[in-house]
């Protein structure tokens, strides 16, 4: 089974703006499934009020709230994380997150040294058992390039900013494998509940294109 990863210890230059948003592309992408759900509900072969509640499961009872419940007990307890690291699938099906998009998981843990970050450079793979619905960007064909070839200045792109010296890896999802980033611990976090850690954890550090919220912070979106 064959993927690809990317070591980074540097930056590269800028070859385009990155837009976190929907392009043009994506949106008439948009316009053509909206025009294929409405085909195939007056024909009667989907029921619109059953996919409303299927994507409505995904974007905010699944969302990221799983995968944030495994990096919190990862950071609580020595031994899930041992678990984690050695099969991630048996891990995370442990705690009852498993299903389709998700068999095959494999967790990359960041450090001091280096920051994991995940893209899918052939389509979208992503893990929505963990995750959820992938955002837009993580589709997009600028991310998908990008993120292999100049994964420093995506992250800036961001509002990451990291240490010079702090190597970067990308992870290549692919239909076999996708990747959950589990990111450091904040500072100023000891004798936290595990509830309480995972509001810390946010959808794009597990993506590896963002950082744990500090304590203190504003709950945000992602």
């Amino acid at each position: 089974m064959a993927h690809d990863d990317h070591d980074h210890d540097h930056a590269h230059p800028h070859d385009h703006p990155h837009d976190h948003d929907a392009h043009s592309e994506l949106g008439e992408m948009d316009l053509r499934v909206r025009a294929l759900e409405s085909v195939l509900a007056e024909k009667g072969y989907i029921d619109p009020a059953a996919l409303d509640v299927l994507i409505d499961t995904y974007q905010t009872k699944i969302g990221p709230r799983n995968g944030a419940r495994v990096v919190a007990r990862a950071w609580v307890d020595p031994g899930f994380h041992d678990w984690l690291q050695r099969d991630a699938t048996a891990a995370i099906a442990s705690l009852g997150f498993t299903g389709r998009q998700g068999e095959h998981m494999v967790a990359v843990f960041n450090d001091d040294s280096q920051h994991h970050m995940v893209v899918c450079t052939l389509c979208s793979c992503y893990p929505w058992p963990v995750l959820g619905l992938p955002p837009t960007w993580y589709k997009s064909a600028p991310y998908r390039s990008r993120a292999v070839r100049d994964p420093r200045g995506v992250l800036a792109e961001f509002g990451v900013q990291l240490p010079p010296g702090k190597a970067i890896r990308v992870w290549d999802s692919t239909a076999e494998l996708r990747y959950l980033v589990v990111p450091q611990r904040p500072a100023g976090t000891e004798g936290w509940s595990e509830e309480q850690l995972a509001e810390l954890v946010t959808r794009d550090s597990m993506i590896g294109t963002g950082l744990p919220r500090q304590p203190g912070a504003a709950p945000c979106a992602t």
